[in-house]
Parts: C-alpha cells; structure tokens; sequence
C-alpha cells in the first residue's frame, strides 16, 4: 500500500502511471479532506447552520493543497459545497505579515476554539510521531504491529537509512522472520526509482510505503516558509525539524476519535465512514489515450 495524503504524489500517479499504480494508493483521504468533511458535516451539525454557510479556510506548507481541495471529489453536492473552500500556504501568510509591515509578534495571542468537546485538550499543537510528514509510516506500523502480530514497538521507531536520507525503512521481525517491512520515500528521485522497481516486481515485499514529493516531506514543502537571507534551505530545514521534535507526541487513538467515529460515522469500517473518510482516483493516462485516439 502507497500513502494518498500527498496531492503532488497523487496528480503524479493518476497522470503518469494510472492505473498501473493507483490500486495500490490508499483510498483514506488527507488529513486536509478530513478535517473539511469533519467542518462541514460535523461541526455544521453541532452549530445546526447548513454546511454552505461556513467558509473552511486551511493553512499549508504546500501548493497542491490547493488543487487537492479543488478537486470534483471533494465537493459535497448534499452540502451543495466544497469541503475545504480555500487553502492559503505558509509562504503566503508571510508575506500577507510583510505586506501589512508586520510580524506575528505584534498581535495579541488569542485561545484557539475548541468546538469539538466540553473538554478542552491541555495542548493544541503537537507532533503527528517524528517522520516530518504526519507520522503515516510510523503509525500504521506500530497499529499493524500490535493488531496482526500483537507486537508493541517502542514509542520512538528507528529507521534505517538506504540511499539516501529520504528513502529509510523499518522492519519488524518474529521468530527471525520479516513480518513488516515499511519504507518512506521522500522527492520525486526516490519515487521515480520506486516506481520503476515496482514494474520490475522489485519492490513487492514492502507492505506500506508513506510517499511524499517533496525532499525531506511536508516540513520542507513547496510553499514552506523561505530561508532569511544567507540561510541555506537545508539550515532552515533543520531549525523547523528541531521545533517539530520538541513538541509533544498526539495519540491518534485517543477518546475524542473514539467519539468521532461512534457518534457520528456509525462505528469503525462502517457504510458511511466510508463514504466521508475515503475517495478515489482517476486514471488520467487511459482518459487521456481514449481522447487522442477518436477520430474527428
């Protein structure tokens, strides 16, 4: 299985491989698509307004994000709206800050809202694991890991650097046979040269692999914010990789999850968490064949 959370890394496969390689992409929709379908169906509910009347607004560090929310898929035709209706990038807020002559400093500090539950969490940013892109490799490991083999990993997962720094795996042994081999894969080198093992049937025996087009993930993405002058990029890189591993680690299985999916989706893996939390692809390169080929 291929993660889906990267726009970049879908519009590439849909668009170049088809459906040679979109049966292997997860149909779990992005952690963007996923808060929108929590904003606009959830959160319209608990507020009784119609879902058309909030303007779901996301800040990323990435510009796919925006064709990703712009995508036919993620229009809600019950809610006559988009799930997310606009995507501003972390590069863009700054320079909206440098355009008014100001700095995040200069504005007084708010409490976030907390719509969700009467119980506010302790903290309202944290850590999703440690790979720098959400944590999707680390997770589904540690899950698999526990369910299937009733294994429990230690909290801090160590991988192992291949070719380079953004191509790593883990794996997990029992009874001194491979029962998990997880890899990440980082840039589109990385990507290109896993697709290509792929045809060849080389790369079979990873049963997940968290792809990201960007050099070293999501904390390095397209519209991250850009170095200071005279700062290397892979110094900035660095900084904000520092900043991301001081925080404090979420627990995806935690109760408000829990709540989530009992009280609004009907449970787990049922009818309708299927239909809000999934979604599916397009092959482009076929659409694309059938249109050359008919004859004017």
């Amino acid at each position: 299985m291929l993660s889906s959370s990267c726009p970049g890394w879908v519009c590439y496969a849909e668009k170049t491989h088809g459906n040679f390689i979109l049966p292997y992409v997860s149909t779990t929709r992005s952690p963007q698509q996923i808060m929108g379908v929590l904003v606009k169906h959830i959160l319209a509910e608990k507020l009784n307004i119609p879902a058309s009347r909030i303007y779901h607004v996301t800040v990323m560090p990435c510009y796919d994000k925006k064709l990703e929310a712009s995508r036919d898929d993620f229009f809600s035709k019950t809610n006559n709206s988009r799930d997310v209706d606009c995507v501003i990038t972390s590069v863009e807020v700054e320079q909206l800050l440098g355009e008014a002559q100001r700095t995040l400093s200069q504005f007084d500090p708010l409490d976030l809202d907390w719509p969700w539950s009467n119980v506010r969490p302790d903290l309202m940013v944290w850590a999703h694991e440690k790979t720098l892109s959400g944590g999707y490799a680390e997770h589904v490991f540690k899950f698999a890991a526990k369910q299937i083999f009733n294994e429990v990993p230690t909290n801090e997962l160590e991988f192992k650097q291949l070719k380079n720094r953004d191509f790593r795996e883990i794996i997990l042994k029992k009874n001194g046979n491979t029962v998990l081999k997880f890899a990440i894969a980082n840039g589109f080198r990385n990507i290109q040269n896993m697709v290509q093992k792929l045809k060849r049937g080389k790369v079979s025996n990873y049963h997940f692999v968290e792809v990201m087009a960007c050099p070293s993930g999501c904390i390095n993405g397209g519209a991250q914010i850009r170095p200071t002058t005279g700062q290397h990029v892979r110094e900035l890189t660095r900084k904000l990789e520092e900043l991301y591993h001081n925080l404090p680690l979420s627990e995806p299985e935690n109760s408000l999850t829990k709540h989530i999916y009992k009280d609004f989706l009907d449970g787990f893996q049922t009818e309708k968490s299927y239909e809000l939390l999934h979604t599916s692809y397009h092959d482009v390169v076929s659409e694309l064949s059938i249109s050359l080929n008919i004859n004017w």
